[in-house]
């Protein structure tokens, strides 16, 4: 027990040591469309159910879901991608804002936000509709414009952290957001970034980046590998290299073969797409002509949730194309088996063995090329995802550690790799051992599947499933300033970052709470600061409050995303501020942080300063006018009466 809860401390002493930490996410981003519905019949037009919509939730995907699991886990989080100018970019636009993500997309006209819409009876996964061509390449100013937003993306985050080498997250899921040039600007740029951590559909693009760490699934693995048995190199495993015997056999000690060898035709590009399927062997069942019965193996911008069969990978002549997302096939591609052993992978468009793939561990295949993928990618670590069979990972001295997971419904894993890179990234930056960042991303990933939806691991669940979570029900609501400064002292003391507010908050309506949720994400404990009703008379007028502070503090303490409310007399919460130091200070309203009268008094103190936005014809005075303007309604003008009544509050948000 004692060894177990020391365990705990030293993940939890990580997790507390990344918070802060700051990263920049780019690629790929898209939007994630749940669509709920109920099921009771089957319609007379075909054997398909009749669907009847109940519920609809949007989520970050992709790079912009890694970039959401990072904020969520502590870390400063920035998105750099493009987004198109749609309905779907807007709604990616407010997920990041939700979350608390600096968003710095760019906007290309004319080029759709990627969308994968889901739709779903019984948490059952029906369809699923993808949007988005990835041919449709960014324009030249796309480019330019993208490589100046990840320029002064790298060097706000710089500075924002006194000077502190960011860190970068790359993520490529082949739908055209990191074309050659951006590429080369990253590869060029590699000294600018800490830590450097790669999720990639096709890794072999990225030769040269030399990342920390890479996080390839079991798919995207193979896929290297077989397309790396086409240069004629020599690395590690291949006869005559580091790893092989003499004769050339490839095998290694333990009698694992791993001689790699596809014969593609000498006009292969380097760069060209290589996808991968999973399905029957080619000549059993299902096989046409020879080649090989294929079916979609996994879902890209996700981990590959291959099943046992055969594993075939190809690469099409000319650049790199639209090919389908990774781990789904395309047609007319060639094809190449693994062998019934499940440990080789040999000869392009035939048939290996009709039992391809049956009983294979998968992860003994990618403990025995550990060395390989490292050797080919140029990666400090190589992680290799397994979905359900959880993950083997590998780094410079050469052994490896094994992570289980639990095996869930597809509808609940969505997006689990993304937790998984994004818990790993922010430990190594960390400077963390490798056994614990690998504990602590298997972890994360593991908790954040309990139920349908894109899979989001906040950091208090992360120090919750490490037993280093404070008890909700031991939160008190209203405290006293003295009694908030002690309360603060002990969270910072165990390295919780604090965010702090003040309002009025007369008439809680939604938009009070959307800017209260936003802004809790912004750290681990939101504090509340509410004008007494002296000080509402003062700012507002003679007949505000509509309710005492009585009222308004016990709306405000029952909210979840609000740890602590306290009441101040003054018009200002300097004194609040000064007592208890917050790291972010928030502010509603469109103008810059500049223009906030506190912003030289919390960054005088180490704070920074954020504004967030107003939700629109959502406001305190708003709500109290059209009260009013309905009470006159319903009772008649008074005789004599041609104006507004003198008491009428202007519609400023409050």
């Amino acid at each position: 027990m004692a060894h177990a809860a020391a365990e705990q401390h030293r993940l939890a002493t990580v997790v507390q040591s990344w918070l802060g930490r700051p990263v920049l996410v780019i690629g790929d981003a898209m939007l994630d469309d749940w669509r709920f519905a109920d099921s009771e019949r089957l319609c007379r037009e075909a054997p398909a159910p009749v669907l009847t919509l109940r519920r609809r939730i949007s989520a970050a995907g992709g790079a912009a879901n890694t970039a959401v699991n990072v904020a969520a886990l502590g870390g400063r989080a920035v998105l750099v991608a493009p987004v198109g100018a749609d309905a779907a970019g807007d709604e990616v636009h407010d997920c990041l804002d939700r979350a608390g993500v600096w968003d710095r997309t760019v906007n290309e006209p004319g080029r759709p936000t990627p969308v994968k819409r889901r739709m779903l009876a019984g948490n059952q996964i029906l369809l699923r509709e993808d949007s988005g061509d990835p041919e449709d390449a960014l324009t030249a100013d796309g480019v330019a414009r993208l490589l100046t937003a990840l320029d002064c993306a790298t060097e706000e985050l710089r500075a924002a952290s006194g000077g502190v080498q960011p860190t970068l997250v790359v993520c490529d899921y082949g739908l055209g957001a990191l074309p050659a040039p951006v590429r080369a600007w990253l590869i060029a740029a590699r000294d600018r970034y800490a830590t450097v951590a790669l999720d990639a559909h096709d890794l072999a693009d990225w030769h040269g980046l030399a990342p920390t760490v890479v996080t390839p699934s079991f798919a995207e693995a193979t896929r290297l590998l077989a397309r790396a048995g086409t240069t004629g190199g020599r690395g590690p495993g291949r006869p005559g290299g580091p790893g092989g015997d003499a004769r050339g056999t490839g095998v290694h000690g333990s009698g694992i073969p791993n001689d790699l060898h596809l014969d593609h035709p000498d006009h292969d590009p380097a760069d060209g797409p290589s996808e991968l399927t999973v399905g029957a062997a080619p000549g059993g069942a299902g096989s046409r002509d020879g080649t090989a019965a294929s079916a979609p193996a996994g879902d890209p911008g996700s981990r590959d949730t291959a099943a046992a069969g055969a594993v075939g990978t190809a690469s099409e002549a000319g650049s790199r194309t639209a090919g389908a997302p990774r781990g789904e096939p395309v047609p007319g591609e060639d094809r190449v088996a693994m062998t019934g052993d499940g440990l080789s992978v040999t000869g392009t468009g035939v048939t290996v063995s009709t039992g391809a793939g049956e009983g294979v561990d998968r992860a003994v295949l990618a403990e025995s090329r550990l060395a390989e993928l490292r050797a080919h990618t140029g990666a400090d670590v190589v992680a290799v995802t397994l979905d359900t069979e959880g993950a083997i990972v590998g780094g410079p001295e050469g052994t490896s550690r094994r992570s289980h997971s639990t095996p869930v419904p597809a509808s609940h894993a969505v997006g689990a790799g993304d937790v998984y890179l994004a818990a790993m990234t922010l430990a190594l930056a960390a400077e963390a051992p490798l056994p614990i960042a690998a504990q602590l991303a298997q972890l994360a990933a593991t908790i954040t599947v309990s139920e349908t939806g894109t899979c989001v691991c906040r950091r208090e669940d992360l120090l919750g499933a490490l037993g280093d979570q404070p008890a909700t029900d031991a939160r008190p609501g209203l405290v006293e300033p003295d009694e908030l400064a002690e309360i603060v002292a002990g969270h910072r003391e165990a390295g919780r970052s604090v965010v702090f507010t003040n309002g009025c908050f007369d008439v809680l309506h939604p938009g009070h709470v959307r800017y209260l949720e936003q802004a809790r994400a912004l750290g681990d404990l939101l504090v509340v600061a509410v004008n007494s009703d002296d000080s509402v008379r003062r700012l507002k007028g003679a007949d505000r409050p509509v309710n005492p502070v009585e009222d308004r503090v016990t709306l405000l303490a029952a909210l979840s995303c609000v740890d602590h409310v306290v009441v101040f007399e003054e018009d200002s919460p300097a004194g609040l501020i000064g007592l208890i130091r917050p790291d972010v200070y928030v502010k509603g309203g469109d103008y810059p942080p500049e223009l906030v009268p506190e912003a030289p008094l919390v960054r005088r103190l180490g704070g920074q300063v954020r504004t967030l936005g107003y939700v629109p014809d959502r406001s305190t005075s708003a709500i109290i006018d059209r009260i009013r303007a309905h009470h006159r309604s319903a009772a008649g003008p008074p005789t004599g009466e041609g104006t507004p009544a003198a008491g009428t509050v202007p519609s400023t948000p409050s």
